[in-house]
């Protein structure tokens, strides 16, 4: 790897960083979470452009990566269970009507796919044919799951916001 190329890497990790933490908030919810996946988004990028050498789009590469990082981490087994100690003695209290709050926990019960769709076309403005490229879907099935999602987000949010 060419020291030009050392540096463009090193100033893409550091411009980008605060970009691709807020989209896999987004995609996982939950800080530490997001904070890990743009860890091994970011990891897999340097290693990715040591071994090919250069890479042509290095944006749109840590984007697919991250997002398929995130939905390979959520087809772990592991993920699904939830282990508490002592079981609670009353019900979880009705979630904060907080918009920002409402949209995330809306957000957090589609399928990582449709969340993913979500992030990609409508928080990092992406078209369909480049969040279909990303995906590795084609552009009716991103048109599908984003369709599907919005209704399930505007659903859950005329719930919430009631």
């Amino acid at each position: 790897m060419r020291s030009d190329d050392h540096a463009a890497l090193h100033a893409f990790v550091e411009g980008r960083r605060t970009a691709l933490f807020r989209s896999a908030f987004l995609l996982c919810g939950d800080r530490h979470e997001a904070e890990d996946l743009v860890q091994t988004t970011l990891v897999k990028v340097v290693l990715g452009a040591r071994r090919h050498g250069r890479l042509d789009n290095i944006e749109a590469y840590a984007r697919r990566t991250l997002v398929n990082t995130f939905i390979a981490a959520r087809r772990r087994f592991w993920r699904r269970e939830q282990a508490y100690g002592e079981l609670p003695d009353r019900a979880a209290q009705a979630p904060d009507t907080d918009t920002g709050l409402a949209v995330r926990a809306a957000l957090a019960r589609l399928t990582p796919r449709q969340r993913a769709v979500l992030v990609l076309r409508y928080w990092e403005d992406l078209s369909v044919e480049a969040t279909a490229e990303v995906l590795g879907m084609r552009e009716n099935t991103v048109k599908s799951h984003a369709a599907r999602g919005l209704a399930a987000l505007r659903a859950e949010m005329a719930e919430a916001l009631v």
